[in-house]
């Protein structure tokens, strides 16, 4: 198949078109979620439809190699994790897929990105190897060609001279930190900017309690002296994100989906606006696996958006345990 196809898809018919397509070519191809296929009794015989289609917990990633057997990875993704916790790895055969992934999504929601300065705070990312994000960020930084875009670890108060002076001068910022980060920034510094956008990508990492989203976002609006907190929504096991500019409320690109499960019933879907287990459709993750049933809560709205409300409690979800971990 051709799979930068997925990047042309335009319309919810040519979207489950290429899905089923998907579908197939992973179904011939993995055999670690055709095996998962079989055990729910599901083949491209009897997949019809989205619905139809099954999708793999999340967990698989941190046990299993999700990869067509005969082709070795150009890069593995990692998630973070305590020490001596399991992590997950996605491995990768096409790292160009990526790219282009995130560079076409960034500038769907964004515009080009050379039309910013791309400053990241993500300490607790560049600290370890082989996170996906600051793959993207690092690339992202490169393709702005911004000479003051980079990476600030942990000098806090060359990065608020920077973004004030930036800011002031009109140019525009994008400002991409962990939540854990941004806090400790706005609690040491006040700002009132014009000109950049703030995104947070999520997660306290240990380094602080965890917050729900309106405390945590107010706080950040009032440091920042913004209107709006935007949050990127991606994981070490998807190749594509999903945007929100505000309230929380995400997109995503058309070659990816968000489908909300019943708790109860791994292969039945809520309708919009009903809280239950968040399914994602990736089309980007081609070579590995394109439907994902991830431990997240949330609700899809009629218009395609989505919000996270939270996460299981734990990772034994009803009907998802169907092979050995």
């Amino acid at each position: 198949m051709k799979f930068r196809s997925i990047f042309e898809i335009k319309t919810s018919d040519e979207f489950q078109a290429k899905a089923l397509e998907v579908f197939g070519y992973q179904y011939q191809n993995n055999s670690v979620y055709r095996e998962f296929c079989s055990l729910l009794s599901k083949s491209q015989d009897n997949v019809k439809h989205l619905k139809d289609i099954p999708f793999l917990p999340i967990d698989f990633f941190k046990s299993k190699k999700i990869v067509p057997p005969s082709e070795p990875p150009k890069t593995i993704f990692t998630s973070s994790g305590t020490t001596g916790s399991v992590t997950s790895k996605h491995f990768v055969l096409d790292t160009k897929i990526y790219e282009d992934s995130y560079t076409k999504a960034f500038d769907l929601f964004y515009g080009d990105i050379t039309n910013y300065c791309v400053l990241a705070l993500l300490p607790s990312y560049l600290e370890r190897k082989g996170s996906s994000l600051i793959y993207m960020v690092d690339d992202l930084i490169k393709k702005s060609n911004h000479p003051e875009s980079g990476f600030y670890l942990h000098d806090i108060d060359l990065l608020k001279s920077k973004i004030e002076d930036m800011d002031k001068k009109g140019i525009k910022i994008l400002l991409i930190g962990v939540s854990f980060a941004l806090l400790d920034m706005v609690e040491k510094y006040s700002f009132q900017l014009k000109h950049t956008i703030v995104m947070e990508t999520g997660g306290m990492k240990g380094r602080r309690k965890e917050m729900i989203r309106e405390e945590l976002q107010g706080i950040l609006k009032q440091g920042f002296g913004v209107d709006h907190i935007h949050s990127e929504y991606g994981m070490t096991e998807l190749l594509s994100q999903g945007y929100s500019k505000g309230e929380g409320i995400f997109n995503t690109p058309p070659w990816m989906k968000i489908l909300i499960r019943d708790p109860e019933d791994p292969m039945a879907y809520l309708s919009p606006g009903k809280t239950g287990g968040v399914n994602v459709i990736d089309l980007a993750n081609i070579h590995s696996c394109a439907f994902i049933a991830t431990q997240d809560l949330g609700k899809a709205y009629a218009d395609g958006g989505f919000e996270i409300l939270g996460r299981f409690d734990n990772s034994d979800i009803r009907g998802c345990n169907l092979m050995v971990l």
